[in-house]
């Protein structure tokens, strides 16, 4: 668990390395839209199997591709990363199921609505992240604000699942303010956003649970965000492991949507991370602070996250396999 001076984690990103990552990941999404995404149809087990293992292919190449040209630390912190963003979007994928239903999404056009709600929230994690990264550079002390709060939010997690209540999606205020301004119509009318009935113009519910989705990430962006900046502090990985993980979300949720209701410990494995990363933040906030303090290695953190991560599915399949055993 040795320490590293910050400006030594970073990998040496050019603007032209930026912006043709941009174009590349911008060019995978269009693949991806007009192959799999540009025709309304119901997505097979099949088709989010092949997709869903396209993307984690991608992101291993990527991540490779960081130890070759980069540093072996930039590489274990992409992937340390990209395994903390995944478990964390599973998590969402169980509010995404909650707003399908609320909206009555049928099933022909829900990859369309998780496309352009992905999409949405790829932005808003990209200002997220601008905002971190700009706070951190200004402020050292940030990171005991990032690490208690992450702290508080594992312990959060720990006392919803203990309440084990049945969760209900409810509309937040930016949501409420649009339905509120601008009329629209109850029915759905293909993949269109907006109609003219009577000569007047209307949203139609695609666009509002486009944006239900898009705004509902703003929520997750509040842990998951602070959590991948407790692995690395270089904006150019926390990027592209957020958008990685983001990107396969859609093929994700059509491939384990009948398995979400299985993985009953998934709050606690998530508090465990959460808390840990938690635990990372302040000690390296209390090293920078001057305070002799171990700092926890990427080594370390990849190995508990993937730990984790394994122990939380086991078990979860485990009681539930239990309970159905009973119910018999």
């Amino acid at each position: 668990m040795c320490a590293r001076e910050p400006e030594d984690e970073h990998v040496d990103v050019s603007l032209t390395v930026w912006a043709l990552t941009i174009v590349g990941l911008c060019a995978l999404i269009a693949v991806d839209f007009f192959i799999g995404g540009r025709k309304p149809h119901e997505v097979s087990l099949k088709e989010a199997g092949a997709w869903t293992t396209v993307w984690i292919v991608l992101a291993c190449i990527f991540g490779v591709g960081l130890w070759l040209f980069g540093t072996g630390e930039a590489s274990g912190e992409f992937f340390a990363g990209f395994l903390t963003e995944k478990s964390l979007s599973v998590d969402n994928l169980f509010v995404f199921v909650l707003i399908m239903t609320k909206f009555a999404v049928p099933s022909i056009y829900q990859q369309r609505v998780l496309m352009v709600g992905v999409l949405i929230a790829l932005v808003l994690r990209a200002v997220f992240i601008a905002a971190g990264a700009a706070m951190i550079s200004a402020f050292s002390w940030i990171f005991f604000v990032f690490g208690a709060f992450l702290i508080w939010t594992a312990w959060k997690l720990i006392q919803e699942a203990r309440q084990d209540n049945e969760e209900e999606y409810e509309e937040n205020r930016f949501l409420k303010m649009v339905e509120r301004r601008f009329p629209s119509t109850d029915q759905y009318h293909g993949t269109k956003l907006f109609i003219v009935e009577n000569g007047k113009r209307l949203m139609t519910p695609m666009l509002i649970v486009m944006l239900a989705i898009g705004s509902t990430d703003v929520l997750f962006a509040l842990d998951s965000i602070p959590a991948i900046f407790g692995l690395t502090q270089d904006p150019y990985i926390v990027f592209t492991a957020n958008a990685f993980a983001l990107m396969g979300l859609r093929q994700l949720y059509f491939l384990i949507g009948g398995l979400l209701q299985k993985l009953v410990h998934l709050s606690y494995g998530l508090s465990v991370i959460l808390g840990f990363i938690g635990v990372k933040l302040v000690l390296h906030a209390l090293h920078e602070s001057g305070v002799h303090v171990p700092e926890i290695s990427i080594p370390v953190s990849l190995g508990v996250i993937g730990g984790v991560l394994v122990v939380t599915t086991i078990t979860s399949l485990a009681a539930t396999r239990g309970k159905k055993d009973v119910e018999v």
